[in-house]
């Protein structure tokens, strides 16, 4: 095969042919008919390009090269970064007679273009100029380092902590912008937006969030059904629930949250079946074990309840939720003892959660030892002293065994910690009804309610302002509001009774009945199948045997440990040893007042507070008011917002 031609003839032309015809026969007198069935060349070519360009002439004719001159090169260089060049090798095999003629026909076609060649000739013209500039922009552009991300999420978690929300937003933004396929941005931004009740803006980011990462992040699925769910869009919350577990079957927060949500819509099958889910496909989890657990206990199979606490404690023993609920188990059985030890536990696995020395100070209060509880609050108010929740239950607790006037001064700084929380305006507003300071009490219901009417808080503000005003003569007050709870929260069995005993003291009793009558007719009774149990067991736990030694104990033993105990000291040693021994909270030693835990040396040792100075820690707290020193957490609320001070 002849690939170059070594005649020192001059260069000869090459017309194009169809694959039909024999490019031995092919003349140049068959070009005229040749391009009457083609189209003419400024139709499919750009300008100008020639035979001398074409990348299939210089493998066909080795000295086509050499006597071209340096110009038309350059000119044709210059000319090919304006076109493509696949475009540029139509227009080659479109040039069928040489290089002059092709030359000619092109400025035929600059000066003569078509509709088409126009619109085709600004494309190409426009494409060239925007590829080196996309190039530049690109190298000039620096992606930060990878670790800057998490110094940056880092950053805005403790801005967020001190409620500079402003600041952490705009690094959040950042982070977004330039790891946008990243779904922790998204779902740090999107808990902020919803702290401030800002539900739409949070909903936009984790939308945004999930287009982003192309629905593969669960955790943004899982923020969003959060969301929709405290909203109260029910089925668009079940939807995402399950396009978390979707992306991730291994995903337990998605499994459990669903599960939370249709244990609260009375659907405890459904609720049983996705927690089973939960461990299949991730293993043991403490709060799927709570979870559980809870059922149990509200099932009052409360043997099956200890062993699922047992399972999770062990799953996590740092879990203060788990040692939680466990103790207030305990508290209902009336087991003192147990639920100390278990609240003990539950301070050492958080040393500063609020809510174990909130709940373990109420339980001492409730049981007598009132300067036990007192101690345990202030021990919870000077590790969160921003927490209105431990001062809430302070003021209740002095106003039952001290003053009302040191219960005030303790609601006013509760309520200037967080303006925004309903059961300190409602139990504020209880205190001054017992006091006879009615229309203080009308102020302050009103005050809560100002907040949100939607909430159970709400049913229960008015139902307690439905109470002041029958007792206040005010009957049909009463009734709407009687009425406006039971809208909120049909479920609520005193309200339905104290509705029905004012129309009983009216000497309605016909109308007492109806209403009576209403109430079984629209409650909602949640069965639970007992069967469950023993199958789910043999699930999550394969030692069978184990099990059943524990769910078939000494029936006697269960009584005793079944007992009420209502004073913590006269406990006789052995009387809830073989109980405590079946928890493993036994290790052979005392426990209750007779344990080795220490609250002063563990305060002391691990807290780095002095037991002797948490009366001076309270009035310190109390002279540093808001009014005083604007604290940075407060920058983010509106300056507009002012509480409401009270005579």
């Amino acid at each position: 095969m002849r690939l170059f031609s070594t005649s020192s003839s001059p260069k000869p032309n090459f017309p194009l042919f169809s694959p039909s015809q024999n490019p031995k026969r092919s003349t140049s007198k068959t070009i005229p008919p040749f391009k009457t069935r083609l189209p003419s060349p400024s139709f499919l070519s750009l300008p100008p390009c020639t035979a001398n360009n074409s990348p299939s002439f210089p493998v066909l004719d080795q000295e086509a090269d050499r006597e071209d001159s340096l110009e038309p090169k350059q000119d044709t260089f210059k000319k090919v970064l304006v076109v493509r060049r696949p475009v540029m090798d139509v227009s080659g095999e479109e040039n069928d007679d040489g290089s002059e003629d092709g030359e000619a026909e092109g400025d035929d076609v600059i000066s003569k273009p078509s509709g088409i060649d126009a619109g085709l000739e600004e494309f190409a013209k426009k494409m060239p100029l925007f590829e080196p500039e996309r190039g530049e922009s690109g190298g000039t552009l620096e992606k930060p380092l990878a670790v800057n991300l998490d110094l940056s999420l880092y950053k805005a978690r403790v801005l967020a902590r001190k409620y500079r929300y402003e600041e952490a937003e705009k690094i959040l933004e950042k982070c977004i912008y330039y790891w946008p396929e990243d779904g922790r941005s998204y779902v740090t931004l999107g808990k902020i937006l919803s702290k401030q009740a800002k539900r739409t803006e949070a909903r936009a980011v984790y939308e945004r969030g999930c287009q982003a990462t192309q629905g593969e992040n669960p955790y943004i699925w899982q923020c969003w059904a959060v969301l929709e769910n405290k909203m109260g869009n029910i089925r668009r919350a079940r939807e995402l629930f399950d396009a978390a577990t979707v992306a991730d079957k291994r995903h337990i927060a998605a499994w459990h949250g669903w599960a939370v949500l249709e244990l609260k819509q009375g659907n405890v099958k459904k609720a049983r079946h996705l927690l089973a889910k939960g461990l299949k496909f991730c293993g043991g989890n403490e709060y799927v074990y709570q979870t559980l657990a809870l059922l149990e206990a509200k099932a009052n199979r409360y043997e099956q309840a200890r062993y699922l606490f047992r399972q999770a404690t062990k799953c996590n023993p740092k879990s203060c939720a788990s040692w939680l609920a466990w103790a207030q188990l305990e508290v209902q059985q009336e087991n003192n003892r147990a639920a100390r030890l278990l609240f003990e536990k539950a301070v050492q696995a958080s040393p500063k959660n609020r809510f174990a020395w909130h709940v373990w100070g109420v339980f001492e209060a409730n049981i007598g030892n009132v300067d036990m509880g007192r101690k345990l609050l202030k021990i919870g108010h000077a590790l969160n002293p921003r927490d209105p929740v431990l001062l809430q239950s302070l003021a209740l607790l002095e106003y039952k065994h001290s003053t009302a006037n040191l219960a005030r001064v303790l609601f006013r700084r509760a309520s200037e910690l967080d303006p925004r929380h309903q059961p300190v305006w409602i139990a504020w507003g209880w205190m001054e009804w017992k006091e006879g300071n009615i229309s203080t009490a009308r102020e302050l219901y009103q005050r809560a309610l100002s907040i949100d009417s939607t909430t159970e808080s709400a049913a229960r503000c008015l139902q307690a302002w439905g109470v002041l005003e029958q007792r206040a003569g005010n009957l049909s007050a009463a009734r709407r509001l009687f009425r406006s709870s039971l809208n909120i929260n049909s479920q609520s069995y005193v309200t339905w009774m104290t509705w029905a005993a004012l129309e009983e003291d009216q000497g309605n009793s016909v109308r007492a009945e109806e209403i009576r009558n209403l109430y079984f007719q629209q409650r909602t009774e949640v069965v639970d199948d007992a069967s469950w149990v023993t199958g789910f067991l043999d699930v999550i736990d394969p030692a069978l045997d184990s099990i059943k030694r524990l769910l078939n104990l000494d029936q006697g033993l269960i009584n005793k440990a079944r007992e009420p105990s209502k004073d913590a000291e006269s406990i006789e040693d052995g009387a809830e040893e073989p109980f405590l021994t079946t928890l493993g909270l036994n290790d052979g030693n005392d426990i209750g007042y007779g344990s080795r835990f220490d609250l002063n040396a563990f305060i002391k040792d691990k807290l780095s507070l002095d037991p002797s100075k948490l009366d001076l820690l309270m009035e310190n707290s109390g002279n540093s008011s808001p009014k005083r020193v604007t604290s940075p957490r407060r920058m983010w609320r509106s300056q507009n917002r002012t509480t409401m001070t009270l005579p």
